[in-house]
């Protein structure tokens, strides 16, 4: 088994100050001190980052997080899967274990497109999507998912405006939760919304306004992985790491559709869920990607949680909240905690992390199974992790 020792997450919001390897650096350091572990017993970096070349001019980061982090000479490796980079370095962290190739390693994520301003981070977050088919018409991820919200609207006869007033339903909890989060980027901001708060904010790609998106975010997250046999004479706590799955697309001419279904997440999820010997019954909170609030619904309804075409009411009737059918995104998710790109799947993972120890003090859920859900592009690249304080 593979175990999750520590981890670490910066405050999300506004780090100008600080460089990529330095902001890392604070996210590591929370992760390593509550791992019960020496420097030394670090064997590799796996660290997901998306565009720290235009953000920031910086690629290759493997090298130079290393060695700000003290870890001169280890084996480290930058991985790039848009939103879903540090997700992938996840899986690969994990099966490098799993496969006795090492004992312990560090896994994370960085990206600061806050600091970059909306002009460089919109361009630089488009580069997502297909360049030759998408960009040049000018297609940008609010209009991919405003074109999945009138989609959805078409396939199960919601009329609009009733579907948006549906959905701003994902914005008043997310942002309910991450109001409540320190390390939320809307910490102590917008915990009390109403649908026509959601409804009246700037437009910003019909029919999806403002609230309805995630922000721009620096940030940076970290967890610290290990074989069975490492940790358990280290912690008392071991996280068990019990179904990864990863799946892909193509561009969304090719997905037609389909993409409604956002079938790439339901094969990805099937896969972890087989892995892990679970079903979605036995989840007990989900940390979805909910990059816009419809992108909560559809990946709800592919992980298994509701039949498609039902998530939308079932969030209105609070289906998705504490208490309900499945709590999802308590910490805030992508709307209400921030989205630094490249560090959200491993951040998804520390709040997993800290469900399942009842360590997080602004929410108390009864979790025994936990499952994350990371997207990159327009469904081009999904990984979702499923966690367990029971070994299997």
């Amino acid at each position: 088994m593979v175990v999750v020792m520590g981890v670490g997450q910066t405050k999300f919001g506004s780090h100008p100050d600080k460089t990529l390897p330095e902001l890392f650096a604070q996210a590591f350091f929370e992760a390593f001190d509550s791992s019960n572990i020496e420097l030394r017993d670090i064997e590799a970096l796996y660290i997901g980052n998306f565009v720290g070349e235009i953000t920031d001019g910086s690629a290759n980061l493997g090298g130079f997080v290393a060695d700000e982090i003290g870890l001169r000479g280890i084996p480290a490796m930058r991985y790039e899967s848009a939103c879903c980079s540090s997700a992938v370095a996840f899986k690969e962290a994990y099966l490098a274990i799993k496969h006795g190739m090492y004992d312990c390693v560090v896994v994370g994520g960085v990206e600061k497109l806050k600091s970059a301003g909306t002009a460089i981070g919109t361009r630089a977050l488009a580069t997502a999507v297909d360049g030759a088919y998408e960009i040049n018409v000018g297609l940008t991820f609010p209009g991919v998912f405003a074109l999945v919200t009138r989609l959805y609207s078409e396939t199960y006869g919601i009329p609009l405006d009733k579907l948006r007033e549906m959905i701003a339903h994902v914005s008043i909890k997310n942002h309910r939760y991450g109001a409540k989060n320190p390390k939320a980027q809307f910490y102590k901001k917008l915990e009390n919304l109403k649908v026509e708060d959601v409804l009246n904010s700037k437009m910003i790609c019909s029919p999806l306004t403002l609230l309805d998106c995630c922000p721009m975010t620096d940030g940076a997250s970290a967890v610290i992985l290990a074989s069975d046999d490492f940790a358990k004479d280290r912690i008392d706590e071991p996280i068990y790491v019990r179904g990864v799955g990863q799946s892909s697309a193509g561009s969304l001419f090719r997905q037609k559709r389909d993409i409604v279904k956002a079938l790439p997440r339901r094969l990805s999820s099937q896969r972890a869920y087989k892995m892990a010997k679970l079903e979605p019954k036995d989840i007990d909170v989900a940390f979805i990607h909910d990059c816009f609030t419809i992108a909560e619904i559809v990946a709800l309804e592919a992980l298994g949680f509701f039949e498609y075409g039902e998530c939308a009411s079932a969030t209105v009737e609070g289906l998705t909240d504490v208490g309900g059918k499945v709590a999802v995104n308590v910490d805030g998710g992508l709307i209400g905690k921030g989205h630094p790109v490249g560090a959200t799947g491993t951040a998804q993972i520390y709040s997993a992390v800290k469900i399942l120890r009842n360590e997080l003090d602004f929410v108390k859920v009864d979790a025994e199974n936990v499952i994350t859900d990371t997207l990159g592009g327009d469904f081009g690249t999904i990984v979702n992790v499923i966690l367990s304080v029971h070994r299997g």
